[in-house]
C-alpha cells in the first residue's frame, strides 16, 4: 500500500479522499523536522504548507516519493529542480485560497482609505476625532495590480464592484485585458495608480521587487498593498516612502522576516516604525486563511492529484 504524511494541516476531507483511494494516511500536521526526515524514504506522497522546507538532500533520501502536495500557492521553499529531476511531481492549490486573499487586500486597502483601524483605535481611548479621519473614496481610483495570477485576479474580482479603473501587469502573461482590466506595463502602473497591489510568488527575479527605485517612480502617492510574500518589498525602502510622503499608507499581510522573536536591533527598529505609523496596517499572513479556503485548498489538491 502506498503511504501518504500529511505534514500540515488539512481538511479532513483530503485524508478521506486519499483513503478512499487506497492511500495509506499518516496524518501528522505538527510534526517536527527530525521525524519528517526519518519518514522520507517511506513515503510515496507528501502534503505540506511552508514550515518544512523540501531541499535537494532531503528529496536525494525520498526513493519512493511520487508527488509532493502544496496547501496553498508559493513552492519557493521546495527544490523544483531536485524534484523534476528525480521526476516527482509537484502541485500547489493556490485556486483554493485566493478568493480569501482577494477580499483581504480589499480589507486592507478600505481600511486604509477610511483610516478604520486607526480612528477605531481613538474610539477606545475615548476620543471621538471626525474632521482628522476623513476617508478617501475608493470608487474613481485607478488601482494597480502587480501579478495577474490567483490572487491577482481574485483581487480584479472584488474589485468588479466598485467604479474603478484596473491597470494589470504580468510579465510572463498577456491577452487578460478585459472592459475593467486594462494591461499595463510596470512603469504605467507606477506612474498612474492610486493604489498599487502585489500578487507575486517568491523567485530570485521578484526578491526586493518593490524596492528604492520602485517606490520613488511612483507619482500619484499611491496606497501601497502587499499580500503575497514579505520579501518581495524592501522594508526600509518601503518606510523611507512612507517618511517622504511618496505612499498614501502601507497595508501588509507579510513581512520580509516572520519569526518577531528573531529580529535583530535594526530589524526591530523597523518593525516598530511600522507597526506604530498611523497610514500603517499589518496582519499576521492570514489573508490565504478563512474557513472556505481551509476546505478549498485541500479540495483542489484531491482534484489534482486525481482522488
Amino acid at each position: 500500500m502506498h503511504r501518504v504524511l500529511i505534514s500540515a494541516p488539512a481538511h479532513p476531507v483530503l485524508k478521506e479522499r486519499m483513503e478512499m483511494a487506497g492511500y495509506e494516511v499518516l496524518d501528522h500536521p505538527s510534526i517536527d523536522r527530525q521525524q519528517f526526515e526519518s519518514m522520507i524514504h517511506d513515503l510515496h506522497g507528501l502534503i505540506i504548507s511552508t514550515r518544512i522546507p523540501i531541499h535537494a538532500d532531503l528529496l536525494e533520501r525520498a526513493t519512493k516519493l511520487q508527488w509532493i502536495g502544496r496547501l496553498g500557492s508559493g513552492l519557493e521553499h521546495i527544490d523544483l529542480k531536485a524534484a523534476a529531476a528525480k521526476g516527482i511531481r509537484v502541485f500547489s492549490s493556490p485556486e483554493g485560497n485566493c478568493g480569501a486573499v482577494g477580499e483581504h487586500a480589499l480589507g486592507l486597502l478600505l481600511n486604509l482609505q477610511h483610516k478604520i483601524l486607526k480612528s477605531a483605535l481613538e474610539v477606545r481611548d475615548g476620543k471621538l476625532i471626525r474632521d482628522a479621519n476623513s476617508g478617501v473614496e475608493l470608487n474613481g481610483k485607478t488601482i494597480g495590480i502587480i501579478g495577474f495570477g490567483n490572487t491577482g485576479r481574485a483581487f480584479a474580482r472584488v474589485l468588479g464592484g466598485f467604479d474603478v479603473t484596473i491597470l494589470a501587469h504580468d510579465k510572463y502573461l498577456a491577452g487578460f485585458g478585459g472592459q475593467q482590466v486594462k494591461e499595463a506595463s510596470k512603469e504605467q502602473i507606477l506612474r498612474y495608480s492610486d493604489v498599487i497591489s502585489l500578487h507575486l510568488p517568491l523567485t530570485e527575479e521578484t526578491h526586493h521587487y518593490a524596492d528604492q527605485t520602485f517606490f520613488e517612480a511612483m507619482e500619484r502617492k499611491p496606497f501601497f498593498i502587499n499580500t503575497s510574500r514579505g520579501v518581495v518589498h524592501d522594508t526600509q525602502a518601503l518606510i523611507d516612502a512612507l517618511q517622504n510622503n511618496r505612499v498614501a499608507g502601507a497595508g501588509l499581510d507579510v513581512l520580509e522576516k516572520e519569526d518577531l522573536l528573531a529580529y535583530t536591533t535594526e530589524e526591530k527598529k523597523q518593525f516598530d516604525f511600522l507597526v506604530h505609523h498611523p497610514g500603517v496596517i499589518i496582519t499576521p499572513h492570514i489573508a490565504g486563511y478563512s474557513i472556505e479556503s481551509f476546505y478549498k485548498m485541500s479540495a483542489v489538491l484531491a482534484d489534482k492529484l486525481g482522488l
